[in-house]
C-alpha cells in the first residue's frame, strides 16, 4: 500500500491535519504519510510556529504556489501537485475543509484515479456566493470518503445525491486539537506584554472580548468595514477588546484611513497569532465577535459567548446546540448580542456529538479498513 498524501495549504488546515497525522502514525500497524504544504497561504514565521505547536513534521512536499486571484490559485496548485502525485504514488490523498488547495489537490487525484478522502464534508452556507462554499459542493461531489464533524452534514451529503456508503460520521478533528493543546495555551496577559499593549486594555484580565475579521464581504469594501469598526468601538465602550488582525484587514483599515476609529486604550491591536497564543486569548475571554468559521467551533468547545459577524454559517451546530449566534452586520444586532452576554444572558450552549478529542482516531480506523478491504476505488463505481 502506497503512502497516505495529506494535504494542507492554509493556517486553518494545520490544525485539522495534525491529529490526523499523529492518529495514522500511532495507528498498529502504522500506516504511512506525506505531509504536502501547498504554500497556499504561507509566512515562514508563522508556518514554523504553528508546526511547532501542533507538533507537525516539516512538510515533506511544499508546493510554494503563494497568493494569487481564485483561478490563479487554484490552478498553480493544480499544476505543481500532478508532478508530486505521480511521483509518490498515494494509496490516497486527504484533504480537509474548504480553502482552493482542497478542491485543486482532489481535481487532481480523482483525474489520475487515486482515491480522495475529505475530513469535514457536508458543510453547508447555502450561500454560493462564497468561494469556500463552491469550494466544499465540488470537492464533496467526487471525493470517494468522506468524513463528517456532524450529523447534519451527513445529511445534506445525502441531499446531494451522495450514497450513505460513502459517509461516516466521525467528528470534528479541529476539537482535537484544542483539547489536546488547551492545556499548553499561553496566557494572554503574556500575549499582551509580548506586543506592549496598554494595561488600561486589560485593567481586568478576566472580561475581556476577542475581535477578528478576514472576509472579503466585511473587509474589502470601505463602508462596510468602517460600520464594523464603528460598531466594535462603541463595544468597546462596554468592554474592552483584542482585535487579532488579518494582514487584509490590517492593509484596508490603513488603505481606507479607518485608524481613527480605534481607541488603543480600549482596543488593542495584535497581528497574527500562534495557534497557542490565540487559544488562550480565546479561553478566557468574555465573549468573541468574528466571522471565522473555525472560531465559531472553537468557542462551541470552550463554552464562550460568540457572535458571528455573517448572515449565514456552514456550522449550523454551533448555533443549534453550541454558543454562537449570528448577528450579522446589524449594529442594532452586534450590540444586543454584545449586552445579553454582558448580562450573564449569552448562550450557554452544549458540546455537539464526537467533539471529543477522538475524531482523527475514528477516521484512521475507518480508513484502515476501507484501504485494506480494497474500497478505496470500487467506492466510484
Amino acid at each position: 500500500m502506497g503512502p497516505v498524501m495529506c494535504v494542507v495549504g492554509a493556517r486553518p488546515n494545520f490544525m485539522k491535519m495534525a491529529p490526523i497525522l499523529r492518529a495514522l502514525a500511532a495507528h498498529e500497524p502504522p500506516i504511512p504519510a506525506l505531509l504536502v504544504h501547498t504554500g497556499q497561504h504561507y509566512d515562514k514565521d508563522m508556518s514554523d510556529q504553528l508546526f511547532a505547536d501542533l507538533g507537525l513534521p516539516r512538510p515533506d512536499i511544499n508546493l510554494e504556489v503563494g497568493s494569487g486571484s481564485h483561478a490563479v490559485q487554484t490552478a498553480e496548485v493544480m499544476r505543481r501537485f500532478e508532478p508530486a502525485l505521480d511521483a509518490h504514488r498515494p494509496s490516497c490523498v486527504i484533504v480537509v475543509g474548504d480553502v482552493n488547495s482542497t478542491l485543486a489537490c482532489t481535481l487532481v487525484a480523482v483525474k489520475k484515479d487515486v482515491p480522495v478522502v475529505h475530513v469535514e464534508a457536508g458543510l453547508r452556507s447555502y450561500d454560493r456566493k462564497m468561494p469556500e462554499e463552491i469550494n466544499r459542493v465540488l470537492t464533496d461531489q467526487v471525493a470517494d470518503r468522506l468524513y463528517t464533524t456532524e450529523r447534519s452534514a451527513s445529511d445534506n451529503l445525502q441531499r446531494e445525491g451522495i450514497a450513505a456508503e460513502r459517509i461516516c460520521f466521525s467528528g470534528n478533528v479541529m476539537i482535537d486539537s484544542l483539547l489536546a493543546n488547551r492545556t499548553h495555551a499561553r496566557a494572554p496577559i503574556d500575549t499582551l506584554r509580548q506586543y506592549g499593549v496598554d494595561p488600561r486594555v486589560l485593567s481586568n484580565a478576566n472580561r475581556y472580548g476577542v475581535v477578528t475579521l478576514h472576509r472579503p464581504s466585511n473587509v474589502d469594501d470601505a463602508e462596510t468595514l468602517s460600520g464594523l469598526l464603528g460598531v466594535m468601538a462603541e463595544v468597546a465602550v462596554q468592554l474592552p477588546l483584542v482585535f487579532v488582525l488579518h494582514p487584509r484587514t490590517r492593509t484596508n483599515i490603513d488603505r481606507f484611513g479607518l485608524g481613527a476609529l480605534i481607541d488603543p486604550t480600549r482596543m488593542a491591536l495584535l497581528p497574527p497569532q500562534g495557534y497557542r497564543e490565540m487559544l488562550g486569548l480565546l479561553s478566557t475571554a468574555t465573549l468573541v465577535l468574528t466571522d471565522s468559521g473555525g472560531l465559531q467551533e472553537e468557542t462551541t468547545a470552550l463554552g464562550v459567548a460568540c457572535l458571528t459577524l455573517r448572515e449565514n454559517t456552514e456550522r449550523p451546530i454551533t448555533v443549534e446546540q453550541g454558543t454562537n449566534t449570528l448577528v450579522g452586520r446589524d449594529r442594532t444586532a452586534i450590540l444586543a448580542g454584545v449586552s445579553a452576554v454582558l448580562r450573564g444572558e449569552g448562550k450557554q450552549g452544549r458540546v455537539p456529538e464526537f467533539w471529543d478529542g477522538r475524531a482523527a482516531e475514528r477516521i484512521v480506523a475507518d480508513l484502515w479498513t476501507w484501504l485494506g478491504h480494497g474500497t478505496a476505488n470500487a467506492s466510484r463505481s
